[in-house]
């Protein structure tokens, strides 16, 4: 049946499928948390499906927003705004799993406590996002925006110091020259998902900023 409402994107489908991308990639971070917790050694198939089927989920969430919008006349964001989001949240999740898939073929000695600090920050960062993805329903809020911005840039300051301290234990350390080299990718790949929800924090930024 022809719909008013679907030709003039009054619905909320965008908003919803956004939202799902965006609790998909912060579920992806905590997961990661939790991962670095475990005592047991990184080798659980179990675990690592975890992640791919976060993954999974959320590529099904991109394809379907990618669906939408072919089908869409109208929409309530720019097409090119709500493209860049769906692809942007969508990187999280992926770099994620690529993380743990190293994680768990490394089989060196792993400064676990410094995995453990990024992770945190990493998922504070996520937490941004989701509150920042969540408002653009709510129109042009641009203060609670710029704030949750702010602690999303404050989060990615942080893990940009974490990170420098790492490098410093690691060349510091009982480490031979492999470890360092592999250990180093892994910090370096740590403070990458970091940011991707920088990325993810700007996009929404930018459109609020558009429509404000």
């Amino acid at each position: 049946m022809f719909s008013l409402k679907k030709l003039f994107g009054k619905d909320e489908r965008f908003y919803d499928l956004l939202e799902a991308s965006a609790q998909e990639a912060l579920i992806s971070t905590q997961l990661l948390s939790r991962y670095l917790q475990r005592s047991q050694a990184f080798t659980s198939s179990a675990d690592l499906d975890e992640f791919i089927q976060s993954r999974r989920k959320d590529k099904r969430i991109t394809q379907q927003i990618t669906e939408e919008l072919c089908k869409t006349f109208i929409t309530p964001l720019e097409r090119e705004d709500i493209e860049a989001l769906s692809l942007s949240l969508y990187r999280i999740p992926k770099i994620v799993e690529k993380i743990v898939e190293r994680l768990s073929i490394y089989p060196g000695r792993l400064p676990i406590e410094g995995f453990q600090r990024q992770a945190a920050l990493l998922s504070e960062a996520g937490e941004a996002v989701v509150f920042m993805v969540k408002q653009l329903r709510k129109g042009a809020q641009l203060t609670s925006v710029r704030e949750a911005n702010e602690r999303l840039q404050h989060a990615e300051g942080q893990a940009d110091k974490v990170m420098l301290n790492l490098l410093k234990e690691l060349y510091q350390g009982p480490y031979d020259a492999k470890e360092t080299m592999i250990l180093q990718e892994l910090f370096e790949m740590m403070e990458k998902a970091v940011d991707r929800c920088r990325d993810s924090g700007a996009v929404v930024f930018q459109i609020v900023l558009k429509y404000s």
